[in-house]
């Protein structure tokens, strides 16, 4: 038997592995236990980022994105522009038993959710409104350049990824988010998307995403990551190996590079973890008789 391990992104990571691991601990499978933290922290209205809570988008209404990936089939679910259903994941999970697809977005998504039998339900809350109300882009002089004067970290991005690894070995991940506040509606970003936002397979490993997606899109981030550990790099080098992409790719289009974090988890259990500077990077990690919170190493553009 195997010592269960899960991690998860951002502080509130800590609500995820948590729920997933009394799961693990349990004996229950990779998956199950990653769908379980990833709707711990749906549920939970303070954040604001995923599920019930989240921050809406230009015209204020919540549309949520998840994906869900078993390691050992390469099974795989994904909603995205989901309205009105809290637990994407979960819904996620659906796609991926219930339906030959992979992918399924807006009202095609909420018609299948009540087929499912989710309830529909309003995800604003009236913190969530206040915090979009905060986050509403001011109107700018003419001759300012036309960039967000917030910060993508107060725009609402930062995902809820999940990897686990059970009793058996066996490998999980789930991916959830309302993506970037104030987004245009029907913006997608990595979270829903296979090998960008996350990427499971128990004979390499598994890797999720956090941060701006359009940067993690156009490295194909998880994949990447997943692909270098099968080559032989750790989970820590492909982390890594990624972040630097990220740059790379940023510094040859003429910008700074945004918000972006990576976590892997290699098929022994070992873990990675890397982001893009200035902004640091915190995760949960879950294994037998310990819990902590850790610190990502940030990569800076001129590392090579």
């Amino acid at each position: 038997m195997a010592d269960y391990l899960v991690i998860a992104t951002w502080p509130f990571g800590m609500t995820a592995v948590k729920s997933a691991a009394a799961l693990l601990e349990q004996g229950q499978p990779a998956l199950d236990a990653a769908v379980a933290g990833a709707q711990a922290v749906e549920d939970d209205p303070k954040i604001h980022s995923v599920g019930y809570g989240g921050l809406g988008n230009a015209i204020g209404t919540v549309q949520l994105d998840a994906c869900v990936m078993d390691g050992k089939t390469l099974s795989c679910g994904a909603v995205a522009g989901l309205e009105n259903v809290r637990h994407p994941a979960a819904l996620a999970r659906r796609v991926m038993e219930k339906t030959p697809h992979v992918l399924l977005v807006g009202e095609g998504a909420r018609l299948f959710a009540v087929q499912q039998g989710f309830p529909l339900e309003t995800l604003l809350t009236p913190e969530s409104v206040a915090e979009w109300e905060k986050a509403r882009p001011r109107k700018r002089a003419a001759a300012v350049p036309p960039r967000q004067e917030r910060s993508p970290e107060d725009l609402g991005h930062d995902t809820v990824a999940v990897l686990a690894r059970d009793q058996k070995g066996s490998l999980g991940g789930v991916c959830t988010t309302s993506g970037l506040a104030h987004k245009l509606p029907g913006r997608v970003g990595d979270s829903p998307l296979i090998g960008h936002g996350l990427y499971v397979d128990n004979t390499a490993g598994a890797a999720g995403a956090t941060g701006v997606g359009e940067e993690i899109i156009r490295i194909g981030g998880s994949l990447l990551i997943v692909e270098a550990m099968r080559a032989g790099r750790s989970a820590q080098e492909a982390c890594e190996l990624a972040i630097r992409k990220v740059n790379h790719v940023a510094v040859h289009r003429g910008v700074h590079p945004e918000q972006v974090a990576f976590l892997a988890l290699d098929s022994q259990g070992r873990i990675g973890a890397a982001c893009t500077t200035p902004k640091g990077f915190e995760y949960g990690v879950a294994r037998p008789g310990k819990v902590e919170l850790l610190k990502a190493r940030q990569i800076g553009v001129e590392e090579k």
